[in-house]
């Protein structure tokens, strides 16, 4: 088992994580100031769930006598119009789900490692399948009724 390519792979995604999470919260914000309480409610608890994968990847990057660091995280884009931000954040997982995979693939000689990001795998793609699923719903109802299911 090589533990630096684990603990390598584990800050990545403690990084960028927590910098999607954060976004989601700021984006659950501004949607629910908007007035989309429903929308706004389901990205800020999406902050939580995404925080609980940050814990538990620092937790084994310590576990593995890692250090773990607090890196500069980029930019991140926020979007007003709700419709457009459920299709940047469907973007956002698929990106973000080919990275995992790869990653998912390099660590298998990590059991324990192995098994947290399948398990987060398994939680991103049903993220995307959320974002597919309400794109679909809004192009068969409009995006009017759509938007009124989320206030």
């Amino acid at each position: 088992m090589d533990k630096n390519k684990s603990i390598e792979a584990l800050q990545f995604f403690t990084t960028y994580l927590s910098n999607g999470a954060f976004a989601h919260k700021v984006q659950g914000q501004m949607l629910k100031s908007a007035g989309f309480t429903k929308l706004g409610e389901k990205y800020t608890a999406h902050y939580d769930e995404e925080m609980g994968w940050v814990t538990k990847f620092i937790d084994r990057i310590l576990d593995l006598g890692g250090e773990v660091k607090v890196e500069d995280r980029p930019a991140y884009a926020l979007e007003s119009d709700p419709i457009k931000y459920v299709k940047l954040d469907l973007q956002h997982s698929i990106d973000g789900i080919k990275i995992l995979r790869e990653c998912v693939a390099g660590i298998k000689d990590d059991p324990t490692t192995y098994d947290i990001m399948k398990a987060y795998l398994k939680d991103e793609e049903d993220d995307m399948y959320w974002s597919e699923t309400a794109l679909d719903i809004i192009n068969k109802i409009g995006e009017q009724n759509w938007l009124l299911s989320k206030l």
